[in-house]
């Protein structure tokens, strides 16, 4: 499910309360243990620790701090040609869904760039697809990053095809850390 509103496509977080940016960096997460804390309880949706199971999960972090910011959880497919988004949220201090005055502004649009990259280098072109969760988040998308409502396997499925992804890549200046925790 993917459950991230896009406020703005920033080449970094911009702190909301003081306008300064921030660099970010990728790190890929690789165990469960170090993702139990995550979870519906502590405002994270659903339990990341078994996404993991049958995902490959990647945190948007500040750079030089293990500060999540974001995790997507994403699925290579062969069969779809493209990168299944599985789940994606900003951490609870990011997420105005849950009534919060973001902290941090650019981390929906960080996320979505994190899943196009990875289906780049599974060489699927940059195709994404994934399951908003409601039709307005489906609109959101669709005008932001100009994504197909296809609506064949979900009611809310979007499609992100290679033109749009490959610019929504090059919007974004974060780094890929070989760090994997």
């Amino acid at each position: 499910m993917i459950a991230v509103e896009i406020d703005e496509l920033t080449p970094c977080l911009k702190d909301n309360n003081t306008g300064a940016i921030l660099e970010t960096e990728v790190i890929r997460i690789k165990r469960a243990s170090f993702l139990k804390n995550y979870n519906a309880r502590t405002g994270w949706y659903t339990n990341w620790a078994e996404l993991l199971k049958e995902n490959e999960i990647y945190a948007l972090v500040i750079k030089g701090t293990v500060d999540i910011q974001g995790l997507v959880a994403l699925y290579p497919s062969p069969d779809m040609q493209g990168v299944f988004i599985t789940w994606m949220c900003t951490a609870p201090l990011n997420n105005k869904q849950l009534g919060n005055e973001p902290r941090y502004v650019g981390v929906g649009g960080h996320l979505f760039a994190i899943a196009a990259q990875k289906s780049m280098d599974y060489g699927f072109g940059g195709a994404v697809t994934g399951f908003a969760a409601n039709m307005d988040l489906v609109q959101h998308y669709c005008r932001t990053f100009h994504a197909d409502h296809i609506g064949m396997l979900h009611e809310y499925q979007i499609f992100i095809d290679e033109r749009p992804a490959q610019e929504l890549v090059e919007v974004y200046d974060y780094e890929w850390t070989d760090e994997e925790v």
